[in-house]
């Protein structure tokens, strides 16, 4: 699952209204709107507020060693 995914799915997970969610991560409700939607994708920034909001922790896939 894609980060983009894991954070939808937080957000429906939530039983929280959009609105809820917008206020309490520091997201423009249109912005959230659009993403829940599908409509657009989140930037960094954003998917890390959502994150943070939510408890998530970002963090980079770890790259298998050069030779294995």
């Amino acid at each position: 699952m894609a980060l983009q995914d894991d954070l939808r799915q937080a957000v429906e997970n939530s039983g929280l209204s959009l609105y809820a969610v917008a206020k309490g991560s520091g997201i423009a409700y249109q912005v959230l709107h659009r993403f829940a939607r599908g409509e657009r994708d989140l930037t960094l920034g954003t998917a890390s507020k959502l994150a943070d909001y939510f408890g998530m922790r970002l963090t980079r896939p770890k790259r298998p060693k050069k030779g294995r």
